[in-house]
């Protein structure tokens, strides 16, 4: 795992810079880690791609100011709360607030569209529904001259923050501002659970399976925008098509809609991906998660414009099963779906752990445990997964540490933004820290030497700031 915070400083104009690399040994052990966030591996099918996508370009708070937390150890520190911008992949711009305290924020790491179940707000029902609640009463859904006399945009954002801080990550966190403490109060006490949005786009699993000479299928799509377009990929073999149930070719589809595969009988075993595509608003309240490729802190949507949005599955004809992967953060692993319609038992081996066999004709889930912050890749029939197990914040009794504090006292990762806190050992808080836009190229240097066996590799440049 590869981790960097990056922040500006509110009371001093210098920066700390700091670029930290670690090796993750756990999957190395096993030789099965790879750089993750690849959409293909040796030409195999890749797990689902869905919803948007998006790049954090800068990790600094956009619209903000300080927020004074404590956290479940005692731990005080000042970060700047407030709004991030992400880049949508071919698109403008939308804006998030953090629901991950404790975890870097990175420069340039990419995003993805996800439920609630598969991020850090897993197994907060009520939380997760008073913090979507809030994000619809308050900035920016709602002008600072609404929600209360002296606030600014800049405060009205760290109000919100404060608000969803304290619900997401169990801190206490109040704004300095006297103005923004009022309405994080106000939106705490008025807060009532909404229910998790539907996604903008996205087919209920990676892959299905069956034979050729009939429907391979379905596919659910579930979609807020009004059509979504549907196209299989170049190369697909002659006369596959896609049908509804009824077996009308489509080439679109609405929310709903079951989508099939026709195969000609004969067609010789494979697979094809379908791709689902459509322009809409991400609705407020989505979690993003980084893919991934780069470790970065978790986000929940605050307000969005219309964005090209995307789904891809896989359809499989032959012995081959369907697999479907999906990060289960209530339980802490990796959910783990095979459809099998060949005509042996399937045994599923994920990073060298059998998880089980998944009898001809027969459909399983199994569960991979995983720890937190795991990165993983893996192919499993054919299909290829990667991805990161980020699912437990500051509050969750597991704090990640910056590397500047001790390990027993940890500190709150920075929303961006400047502290002014402590850690209680005179050390400096995580949010005090930055990182520079160099890191992806040290974390591929990282990765190369764990392969050639070099091990953990530890790299530590600090540089003090004009006045320090």
């Amino acid at each position: 795992m590869f981790s960097a915070v990056h922040g500006p400083t509110a009371r001093k104009r210098g920066a700390l810079r700091l670029a930290t690399v670690t090796a993750v040994s756990g999957l190395v052990a096993v030789g099965a880690i790879a750089t993750a966030g690849s959409a293909v591996a040796d030409g195999k099918p890749a797990a689902s791609s869905s919803g948007a996508h998006a790049t954090l370009e800068d990790a600094h708070v956009k619209v903000g100011a300080t927020v004074d937390i404590v956290d479940s150890h005692g731990v005080k520190s000042s970060p700047v709360g407030g709004l991030f911008e992400l880049k949508v992949d071919n698109a403008g711009v939308i804006q998030t607030y953090c629901i991950d305290l404790n975890h870097h924020t990175v420069e340039n790491s990419t995003y993805k569209e996800v439920t609630w179940a598969e991020s850090s707000l897993a197994g907060k029902a009520e939380a997760a529904g008073k913090i979507n609640w809030i994000l619809q009463h308050s900035y920016p859904s709602v002008v600072p001259d609404k929600l209360g006399a002296g606030l600014t945009k800049e405060t009205a954002a760290a109000a919100t923050q404060a608000a969803i801080w304290t619900l997401s990550d169990g801190v206490t966190a109040m704004p300095e501002d006297a103005a923004a403490a009022k309405l994080t109060k106000q939106l705490l006490k008025d807060a009532t659970a909404a229910k998790e949005p539907k996604a903008s786009l996205a087919f209920d699993k990676d892959a299905v399976s069956g034979l050729a000479g009939g429907e391979v299928g379905p596919l659910t799509l579930h979609t807020n925008a009004t059509k979504a377009a549907l196209a299989l990929a170049p190369g697909a073999p002659a006369g596959v098509q896609l049908t509804d149930k009824s077996g009308k070719v489509i080439t679109s589809a609405t929310d709903g809609t079951e989508v099939y595969f026709k195969v000609p009988a004969g067609t010789p075993d494979g697979a094809v991906k379908v791709t689902a595509s459509a322009q809409t608003k991400v609705p407020v309240g989505r979690a993003f998660i980084s893919d991934g490729k780069i470790k970065s802190q978790t986000f929940i949507l605050a307000s969005t414009s219309d964005v090209p949005v995307n789904a891809v599955a896989t359809a499989k004809w032959g012995t081959a099963p369907a697999v479907t992967v999906k990060n289960d953060c209530a339980k802490g692993g990796l959910d783990i779906a095979v459809s099998n319609k060949g005509s042996k038992p399937f045994e599923v081996v994920v990073l060298g752990k059998k998880l089980g066999k998944v009898p001809a004709g027969d459909t399983k889930s199994l569960f991979l445990p995983l720890a937190e912050d795991t990165t993983y890749a893996f192919d499993l029939a054919g299909q290829h997964f990667s991805g990161v197990l980020d699912c437990k914040t500051a509050g969750s009794g597991t704090p990640t540490p910056a590397a500047s504090t001790p390990a027993s006292k940890p500190s709150p990762a920075s929303a961006g933004g400047s502290s002014t806190g402590t850690n209680g050992n005179g050390g400096t808080n995580l949010a005090e820290t930055g990182s520079s836009s160099s890191t992806p190229m040290i974390a591929g240097a990282a990765v190369a030497l764990v392969v050639l066996g070099g091990g953990a590799v530890f790299f530590l440049r600090k540089k003090k700031t004009a006045g320090q």
